[in-house]
């Protein structure tokens, strides 16, 4: 009798030091992802101030950002891949290394191309950081609570977006546009401890695998054709964009005409034949395209249709991240709860439901009629975000986690450029005006509602998609035992 209590006594001290190790591990993780979003939101804020500092003009200092953008972008499937090959713990806090270091460099930065080229350096480091932080969740985390986990992250990642303008706000106005990148530092440090203290160690490969040296550099050149495309000239399309869209789609072509004759592949073609994957890339591409159209949008609509002020401006915009932030976490245990691929369509409808009430409910109701669909709209991201990453995340194989992970990462940020350029054109289409900024109220709420309508087309299209992946998975997995990025033979 006293060896079973001693027995059991072990055991709960072992798994109490396990969810111990698992919390500081997600505590690491957290703020990883805080850092790489507050990198982007932060320095927004600064750009009048950077242009003056340095005496540039606005096409100039917005490489402050492009530059930051542009290496998540390019690089962040291929670091998810290098973190499969030689061992992600090492690659992570390399990343976070480098980003706490570049993010020191911004900050005495002399010269603003200076500062761009620390500014691509930090993004290296938080395209590290992104592409790692998931699939060190379904390495260390029990399934029962992955979707737990993926809504912390979701979490963070709404409040370093949400916190950046205001924070930054307050560091220009105290210390300095220089602090904007030094606030960084202390936070890197502390998430490279916690990693180096908690992370599991890598383990040893048994074979060396070759990196594909052609695949990342077509596709690192076909994501930069893509995202300068749809950012050059800030809103207007002309030949240098349409240069740019035809090099990224040839270069689509011949990247998969290179993976497929590869030997080590970047991305292998064949996971694309899993439906879970596919469907979850694509699907996160629609959704964030719809989100973003909500951050260009909202404000001149608010602004020209319900004549708001900046400041009240930003006070009903910040709701949306403010509801992602509260709603993440309880999303994702409900993810845990119920099941992943389920929520994600519960997730869609409440999006769906909220892009179509968005531009008809200020007319009668004011703000109150804005707020309540944004909140339902972000909420049922939130839901969608915590199980679409689950999913994706859950069943895939050891030595594909960064790889994937990198691919979700990808598509959630294809999807946020392509709505910052796409639905801003729809929405000036709509309104049918020269400039939306002088446009009268009925031009932009005509403007609001056609973007809406496109929104919600989206949507349905997400909804669509979903619904064929929880049927066409099962068979996927009846067929397949659950093979090459199911759970397989246990």
């Amino acid at each position: 009798m006293k060896t079973i209590v001693a027995v059991r006594a072990e055991v709960v001290a072992v798994s109490a030091e396990g969810t111990s190790s698992v919390r500081w591990v997600l505590a690491s993780l957290s703020l990883s992802v805080l850092l790489s979003s507050l990198g982007t939101s932060i320095a927004n804020v600064g750009l009048p101030t950077l242009a003056l500092a340095f005496a540039a003009s606005f096409q100039e200092v917005q490489w402050v950002v492009l530059a930051y953008l542009l290496a998540i972008t390019t690089l962040i499937v291929s670091v998810g891949r290098l973190g499969d090959m030689i061992g992600r713990r090492r690659l992570l806090l390399a990343g976070m290394f480098l980003f706490s270091l570049a993010s020191a460099l911004c900050a005495v930065a002399p010269t603003l191309w200076l500062l761009v080229a620390a500014r691509a350096a930090q993004g290296l480091g938080a395209a590290i950081m992104m592409a790692l932080t998931m699939a060190f969740v379904g390495e260390t985390v029990p399934k029962g609570r992955t979707g737990s986990a993926m809504g912390l992250l979701g979490t963070m990642s709404a409040i370093g977006t949400a916190l950046g303008p205001s924070l930054g706000g307050v560091l220009i106005a105290g210390f300095g546009w220089p602090a904007i990148f030094l606030i960084n530092v202390p936070l890197a440090i502390m998430a490279l401890f916690l990693a180096h203290r908690f992370l599991p160690v890598d383990r040893r490969k048994a074979d060396r695998i070759s990196f594909d040296n052609v695949g990342t550099l077509m596709l690192a050149m076909t994501l930069a054709a893509y995202a300068l495309a749809m950012t050059v000239g800030r809103g207007s399309f002309g030949p240098l964009n349409m240069a740019l869209l035809l090099a990224a789609i040839v270069g689509v072509g011949l990247f998969v005409l290179a993976e497929s004759k590869a030997t080590s592949p970047l991305v292998r073609l064949s996971m694309f034949r899993n439906p879970t994957l596919s469907a979850g890339f694509a699907m996160s591409a629609l959704v964030t395209t719809v989100v973003m159209a909500t951050l260009v949008v909202g404000p001149f609509y608010l602004s020209g249709a319900l004549a708001l002020d900046a400041a009240r401006v930003g006070l009903v915009m910040s709701s949306g991240p403010i509801v992602a932030a509260l709603t993440g976490v309880p999303a994702g245990r409900i993810v845990d709860r119920f099941g992943a691929q389920c929520m994600s369509i519960v997730g869609l409808i409440a999006m769906a439901v909220g892009s179509f009430i968005l531009p008809l409910l200020p007319t009668s109701f004011g703000i109150p009629g804005y707020i309540a669909p944004l909140v339902v709209i972000t909420a049922g991201y939130a839901l969608f975000q915590a199980a679409n990453n689950t999913a994706v995340m859950t069943n895939i194989r050891p030595d594909q986690r960064g790889v994937v992970s990198g691919l979700l990462n990808l598509s959630r940020n294809l999807g946020l450029i392509t709505g910052a350029s796409v639905m801003g054109t729809v929405f000036a289409f709509g309104s049918a005006a020269t400039d939306i900024t002088t446009a009268p109220p009925e031009a932009v709420a005509a403007g609001m509602r056609i973007t809406f309508a496109v929104a919600a087309a989206l949507i349905v299209v997400a909804l669509a998609i979903a619904s064929a992946s929880l049927a066409s998975s099962r068979r996927f997995a009846a067929a397949n035992g659950e093979g090459e990025y199911g759970r397989g033979p246990q």
